[in-house]
């Protein structure tokens, strides 16, 4: 599960988070790892784009996006469980939700702490590739 910050590190060329967010965003395109959106992020990624850089621009992203990663839907039984975890920021239970309902191994963020509790463990994309490097060798 790809959590939003990371796509957007990408996006909006983040210094200094781009490299290794760009790094596991091309190892999903390259299909050496399955990548995972929760689906409510496509459309905050879509109108963030929009504002920045225009509907064409936008609209090109969410084709790319759509082309490389599986979508985790959320529907109303993933919403109640988010809403059971009680978090402060709803929208990462959400990611955690569907994380868990979509059988990912990580939910790769920069916001680790967000997701202290989730039963999907929050790495950094920087940990995701080290996690990955040992993993392959």
């Amino acid at each position: 599960m790809v959590d939003l910050n990371v796509i957007l590190d990408v996006v909006q060329n983040r210094v200094p988070h781009y490299a290794a967010s760009a790094h596991v965003l091309s190892m999903i395109r390259t299909g050496e790892v399955v990548g995972v959106l929760p689906g409510h992020a496509l459309t905050t990624l879509h109108y963030i784009i929009g504002k920045i850089s225009g509907l064409q621009k936008a609209n090109e992203t969410l084709d790319q996006l759509l082309q490389y990663f599986e979508i985790a839907i959320t529907n109303k039984s993933a919403f109640q469980k988010a809403r059971s975890y009680s978090w402060e920021d709803f929208e990462d239970a959400v990611v955690s939700v569907c994380a868990e309902t979509s059988g990912s191994n990580y939910i790769v963020t920069r916001n680790v702490a967000d997701f202290a509790n989730s039963p999907i463990k929050a790495i950094r994309p920087s940990e995701f590739l080290e996690t990955f490097r040992k993993t392959s060798t």
